[in-house]
């Protein structure tokens, strides 16, 4: 029997997670992280639901139960970052740094401390062991949710502590069980988006730590057709909310506007008409910060799938390591909107191999 800290949020799946893990025998110890700190129009602190959650699920399961104070460390690790790339006018991707700084250090180092074998969280994914006894980190069972994008920046010392209990289930099954189980949050909706936002408004959420720059929306012609309300607001790509009425009833899509670039020195928008623009679309771009599962890439050049965002399908790609911990990533088929600051993280099979933050794309608009 071995001691286990689960990292609860007050989720069905990471509930779940920790009713399989005592059906098995183990010892089990819930813990809740409290990474933010702020209060409703009620002033309600908004992370008491989900304790109260955490302590009735644990209360079903018959485990102790604790919470854990890490916004400090989330604020020094994980925002100002997420700041720092809204600043130069990236698209940041904030729970991926939370994993590894938060759920993986800080908090594993705590369970650590508790005496646990263990670290186990209700993520969709799996844990393998390569021919050379190193830790793999598997696609979840339910392609839908599987979350190894999330985890992909996490080394062998975190993956040899931890557990993901529900990666061999679907959501649909990990509903069911906490259900028969009467979970009060078996039907409790998923979290979506960046946590420390969760249901607001992001333009007015953002606009409390960054003053927001307004400015002209101009076509790649220099023609003005509209305002902006800060560049940090938007990504390449996006259609909605430009504000911009549809024009030139004879272009492609029926006149809508698509973001093409933020150019940061004049305070501008670039946008164009039609969501197949050359200027949307490469197959070559570098990132930066590479990290890797096994502790070092695969080799120095290498064939592999690739995820340029969330959800995306796998593109296959051709991956050549740089020097500083960079990479060259060349897409067989071009990419639309491969955008800065976004993981692009790598796939051989159901193994994720590791994966970099997307810096620059290089060849947009080419042919080829």
């Amino acid at each position: 029997m071995a001691r286990i800290v689960v990292g609860m949020s007050g989720g069905v799946d990471s509930s779940v997670a920790a009713l399989l893990l005592k059906r098995a025998g183990h010892e089990v110890i819930g813990v809740f992280m409290k990474n933010w700190e702020e209060k409703d129009d009620n002033g309600v602190c908004t992370s008491e639901a989900d304790w109260a959650d955490v302590r009735e699920v644990c209360d079903t399961i018959d485990i102790p139960y604790y919470s854990v104070n890490f916004v400090k460390e989330y604020y020094d690790r994980v925002f100002s970052y997420f700041l720092d790339e809204y600043r130069r006018g990236r698209t940041p991707n904030p729970d991926v740094l939370c994993n590894r700084e938060i759920k993986f250090k800080a908090f594993l180092d705590y369970a650590l401390k508790l005496g646990a074998d263990a670290l186990a969280t209700g993520h969709f994914c799996g844990l393998g062991t390569a021919e050379n006894g190193k830790k793999l980190l598997l696609r979840g069972a339910d392609a839908n949710k599987d979350q190894s994008y999330f985890l992909h920046m996490l080394g062998q010392n975190a993956l040899e502590k931890a557990m993901f209990p529900v990666g061999a289930l679907t959501k649909a099954q990990v509903r069911e069980i906490a259900a028969q189980e009467g979970f009060v949050n078996s039907r409790k909706k998923d979290s979506t988006g960046v946590c420390f936002i969760g249901e607001r408004n992001f333009k007015q959420f953002l606009s409390q730590f960054l003053p927001a720059q307004p400015g002209d929306i101009r076509t790649l012609e220099g023609r003005k057709v509209g305002r902006h309300d800060g560049l940090m607001y938007y990504t390449l790509g996006q259609r909605r909310g430009l504000g911009i009425g549809g024009v030139d009833g004879d272009a492609h899509d029926g006149g809508r506007w698509f973001v093409l670039a933020k150019d940061m020195e004049r305070n501008e928008l670039v946008v164009t008409q039609g969501k197949d623009h050359p200027l949307l679309h490469s197959r070559h771009a570098e990132g930066e910060g590479a990290t890797w599962i096994a502790g070092a890439p695969p080799a120095a050049e290498f064939d592999c799938t690739c995820k340029y965002r969330y959800r995306q399908p796998d593109q296959q790609v051709h991956v050549t390591i740089l020097e500083g911990g960079r990479v060259h990533v060349e897409a067989k088929e071009r990419q639309r909107a491969v955008t800065p600051g976004q993981s692009m993280v790598f796939y051989d099979g159901e193994a994720c191999l590791g994966g970099a933050v997307c810096d620059r794309v290089l060849d947009a608009g080419q042919a080829g």
